[in-house]
Order: C-alpha cells, then structure tokens, then sequence
C-alpha cells in the first residue's frame, strides 16, 4: 500500500495497528487473557479520498478510528500524519495534530452537551486552540461554520434540545470542522438517523468534502451508504482487515466471502429483482478465544480444512484490490441491481 513514484504521499498511513485489551483475569495465578481489538491492520488514505471502513459490530472499525485520532494508545504499530510519526507521541505534543484531525460522532443526542448553547459547542475547539481570539471573532468563525453545513446564524443561540436529529449531526459536523482539520474520521454518522436524512448527512459530507478538500475514514456497518460516499472500501472482521478494494470493484467483483455476504443483505429498492440472501451461521466468535487460521472460516461456506491452518495475509490480487483468503478458485457473486 505504498504510493507510487509519481503519487503524492498519503496523508494517514497506518502500518500494523494493534489494540489488545486486558481480559478478566481467569484465577489467582493465571495470567489474563488478551481481546485482540484491532490485530495487525495496515492502510493508508490519500489526501481528498474517502476510504470507508465497514463490518459488522464488533470487528473493531470504531477502536481503529480512536486508536487513529490517538484517543487511545496502541498496543504496538505506527500511525503517522503528513508524514509525522504520532503514535507514540505525548499528549502535549499531540495538541497541534488536534486542530487537523477531527472526529464526528455516531449519537448526534449524546454527543452534544444539553446545558451548552450551540455557539459554545461548536466554538470550544477555537477556544481551546485559539484562547487569545476575541470573542467576536470567535462568534463570527461559528456562523460562518454553521453557514457551511446548512445551518442559521441564529442558531448559534438555541440548546441542543431545540433541533432534530439531522440538525444535531450538522452541529457536530460543524464542531468538528470549525479549526479547519485535513482529516475527518466520521463514526457511523448517520446509523442513529432516519433513511431519508441519512441521505441529507452523506451528501452533506460529500459536498464538504469536494469544497474543503477534506480527507474522509468513514466508519459504517452499512454497505449501501459507503457505496455512495467511498472511493475505497475496507473489510473489517474480528480485527483484521479481510478486503481492501476501489467502490466499484469491490462492489462489481467481491472477492472474500464475507464482503459477499454482506453485499447479499443490503437492501435493493426494486421488488422485481430476486437474489440469493447469504445467511451467516452463528455469532461472530469472540475476540478473546478467535478461532485459528482465518477468523471467518467458522461462518464462511467455503471453508476448508487448510482455512485452520494459518492467518492468511492481505495481498494484492488485481490492481488495488487486495484480500486475505486462500481460496483463489472461488467466482463469489456481485448483487444484481446494486449500485456502487
């Protein structure tokens, strides 16, 4: 996942990032066992790309995107921002990488603090940031803000309260933009909204992105939204990363069976159109006991009994497409009538 020799570096990079968790301890004299969070993941984002980070809940996408943003420590491997190594850089000197790296909440009710007005919640960055700007300016910053994302200056004086929850999610986006940040880690943005505004926040994002040049991780377990914001996607399952591939091959040609089972339940608005609906057995298995070899051989019908064997590596197998999966003589189905 190198750039080219013509390419511009990519903004994140992100080089075998591990999250283990101490586990309850299992008696007096037995060591703990360890939750293996994040195990091993390696990506990178170029600047003005959205790549999306997608899997069911629990497989780890939304501690990748703390561990990122450096909320918290990792385990072991290297994160580093334009160029600058931040993993294990203190709290003090992560302050400036602050302002650049911004995060979006998934709850647009619990994100936002109800005593607060929405001047002061979106204008606590600047104050934190920038506590010598005069009040005025400060109010100004947070108008223009909220202009940005679709929002009245006389909005800036109401309670959290007093808006929907679409309106909420635009306040927290505002937040998270007002000190003007390269790098917007969005945590599944729009699960907590109805469809209809689910599509109103994406093109929102979408818009901001083209405007501002931002750079965008989206993290969703929905398939159907990343298909219209992402220009990569990344497969998350127990993790690791199981496929990495542009939108549209990934969505045309999958090639690890359990990106096609997810692209086989999301939903197509055309009654006309029948398709096979792949059914997981079981539960995903649990971080603190995975299974040997590949993670998803328990749930995959493919498995075979060499699957037990070892943790398949991520590894190209066509132009920016990559996937962890032994099985190279497997044709898996793309969904008829879903577009990417």
């Amino acid at each position: 996942m190198h750039p080219q020799p013509n390419e511009a570096p990519p903004l994140l990079e992100v080089q075998e990032l591990r999250k283990w968790y101490g586990g309850p301890r299992e008696g007096l004299f037995r060591r703990r066992s360890v939750v293996k969070a994040v195990d091993g993941v390696s990506f990178d984002i170029r600047r003005g790309e959205v790549l999306s980070l997608v899997g069911e809940s629990g497989s780890g996408k939304s501690t990748v995107g703390r561990t990122v943003l450096r909320l918290t420590s990792p385990t072991s491997g290297r994160i580093r921002f334009a160029g600058d190594d931040i993993t294990t850089l203190s709290r003090d000197a992560m302050r400036p990488f602050r302002q650049k790296m911004q995060l979006v909440f998934q709850d647009p009710y619990a994100s936002l603090n109800p005593k607060m007005t929405v001047e002061d919640i979106v204008g606590a960055p600047v104050e934190i940031h920038e506590p010598g700007l005069p009040r005025a300016a400060r109010r100004q910053r947070v108008e223009e803000t909220l202009a940005l994302v679709g929002l009245l200056p006389s909005h800036a004086a109401r309670y959290p309260h007093e808006f929907s929850g679409g309106q909420r999610q635009r306040i927290g986006i505002a937040r998270a933009l007002i000190m003007q940040p390269q790098l917007l880690i969005a945590d599944e943005p729009v699960s907590a909204l109805d469809v209809s505004i689910q599509a109103q926040v994406v093109n929102l994002m979408l818009e901001l992105k083209e405007r501002l040049g931002l750079t965008i991780l989206f993290i969703s377990h929905d398939l159907a939204v990343v298909g219209h914001i992402s220009d990569r996607i990344a497969v998350m399952y127990l993790g690791r990363l199981v496929e990495v591939a542009p939108t549209r091959a990934l969505f045309t040609m999958p090639r690890h069976p359990y990106t096609e089972a997810l692209l086989s339940a999301v939903p197509i608005p055309d009654p006309t159109i029948q398709r096979e609906r792949i059914m997981l057995t079981g539960d995903m298995p649990s971080p603190l006991d995975p299974p040997s070899g590949c993670s998803f051989r328990t749930r995959c019908r493919y498995a075979l009994p060499a699957c037990a064997g070892a943790v398949p590596a991520l590894r190209e197998v066509a132009p920016g497409h990559m996937k962890a999966c032994i099985r190279d003589d497997l044709h898996l189905a793309a969904p008829t009538g879903l577009a990417a």
